[in-house]
């Protein structure tokens, strides 16, 4: 990615990219969007620094621990200014067989290059709500 400023439009657009990196399970195209110092806090509170230890969070899930999961888009607010967007979704997966999901929402900080400098990750549950 280049230099060039920031415009709503270009958040969006990475945004998309980056949830679409994690739907098709492809952990390498996740982790190009990350900057090599960045920082993503986890829904439970643990924190990772680097790319190593970013990688390593992720892991378990795009090795399957949690079954097949699924974010899908509810909502983005940009602030094209900042490089941040609020991408709120809802995480669906399979638990024993049992369809699943979970509410949430990512803060994301972009830099001007395009690479992601933090990822914020709050939830709405403390464990996914089986669905009726």
């Amino acid at each position: 990615m280049d230099g060039s400023p920031m415009t709503r439009e270009r958040l969006a657009d990475l945004t998309r990219r980056f949830v679409d990196a994690f739907n098709r399970i492809d952990l390498d195209a996740v982790m190009e969007f990350f900057a090599d110092d960045a920082i993503y806090d986890e829904f439970n509170g643990r924190r990772n620094r680097g790319r190593d230890a970013i990688r390593a969070a992720f892991t378990p899930q795009f090795t399957g621990a949690f079954g097949r999961m699924q974010f899908l888009d509810d909502d983005l607010f940009i602030d094209a200014a900042t490089g941040k967007v609020m991408a709120s979704w809802r995480c669906t997966l399979d638990v024993k067989g049992h369809p699943t999901s979970w509410r949430g929402l990512d803060l994301l900080h972009f830099r001007p290059d395009g690479k992601l400098v933090q990822k914020l990750t709050y939830a709405k549950a403390k464990a996914p709500l089986f669905e009726d």
